[in-house]
């Protein structure tokens, strides 16, 4: 069992039944009236992210959670398709519960599978991705007011970040997968 005050980012509880990860939390001590701990949690089901608010000390089922690295094969528009790299063993994820780190995979990479309760149910990436600009357009001079300024760019992923106007066709950029913004050139 989990306590309250054992809550640590990133961490999974077992609520009502239901899977969630810990994003976000904080105990309150109000002047008046019993402390508490108001959290913001990620349904591991579908992704949702909700409000919540515990009494303190209350308790919660653990949830098992192991990370497997696997290559990621492909998305078909329903599932993610992803291989076990030392058993060669196929899954596949609900492309809805994933998306979001989908923008970053090439296909073929190695990420990481969370497991929770040996159901496989999300993917772990690095901060930072390096990956090919495969669409942007020309950054012509004197489009910004002090040398700053960017442009939409289509990544080889086929997410749109903004970028630099001096990062053209062809170029490796690293970008940050937590906030999906351009970091620097690769």
């Amino acid at each position: 069992m989990v306590s309250t005050n054992q809550f640590k980012n990133g961490s999974h509880i077992e609520v009502d039944g239901t899977v969630f990860k810990i994003l976000d939390f904080q105990h309150v001590k109000p002047g008046k009236g019993g402390a508490f701990v108001r959290t913001k949690l990620r349904r591991a089901s579908d992704g949702n992210v909700i409000d919540r608010t515990f009494r303190a000390g209350e308790k919660f089922r653990a949830v098992r959670t192991e990370s497997r690295k696997m290559q990621f094969l492909y998305a078909d528009g329903t599932d993610a398709h992803f291989m076990d790299t030392e058993s060669f063993e196929q899954i596949a994820v609900a492309e809805g519960t994933v998306s979001e780190a989908l923008r970053w995979c090439r296909p073929s990479s190695e990420v990481d599978v969370l497991f929770i309760d040996d159901e496989p149910a999300d993917v772990q990436l690095p901060s930072g991705v390096d990956l090919e600009v495969t669409q942007a357009d020309p950054g012509l001079r004197g489009d910004s007011v002090s040398g700053g300024g960017t442009k939409p760019a289509t990544l080889e992923t086929g997410a749109v970040i903004q970028v630099p106007l001096f990062v053209e066709v062809g170029e490796r950029i690293r970008v940050d997968t937590r906030s999906g913004e351009y970091v620097s050139r690769a």
